[in-house]
């Protein structure tokens, strides 16, 4: 018998977290669920943008963050890939680009999707994608 799953939800871990917040609820429009921020230290939050769910953590305290990411580790987050479905990646394009992010414009894939790229503050890719009618 499988096994039933209500769900998935990505955990990430970032490199400054306030800034990464502030990208998923102010560029991408993401709802802040829940954080934990003892002594005012953000140090992980819940976000939810329809029905996906992210998770984000804290690489570092707020005190204790290097001046700049490790360069070898942040070279490792392209090859994660966010996916989201969208029903208007052209809506999501000019939303993403109207609110100052470098986003790439949108493209049909030869297998049928209409998809919008972009990266996160951390590097990680993001996608959201349409299929084609």
């Amino acid at each position: 018998m499988p096994l039933r799953v209500e769900g998935l939800t990505p955990l990430l871990e970032v490199f400054d977290m306030r800034r990464s917040v502030g990208f998923y609820r102010d560029v991408l429009g993401f709802e802040v669920v829940q954080v934990a921020e003892p002594d005012g230290h953000l140090n992980w939050a819940m976000l939810r943008l329809g029905g996906a769910v992210l998770m984000l953590n804290g690489r570092y305290e707020d005190d204790r963050r290097p001046p700049a990411p490790d360069a070898a580790r942040a070279a490792g987050h392209a090859d994660t890939e966010l996916f989201f479905g969208y029903v208007d990646v052209d809506a999501a394009y000019a939303q993403v680009k109207g609110r100052g992010w470098a986003v790439e414009p949108p493209v049909t894939t030869h297998y049928g999707m209409r998809q919008v790229w972009l990266s996160d503050p951390d590097g990680f890719r993001i996608c959201f994608q349409q299929r084609v009618k």
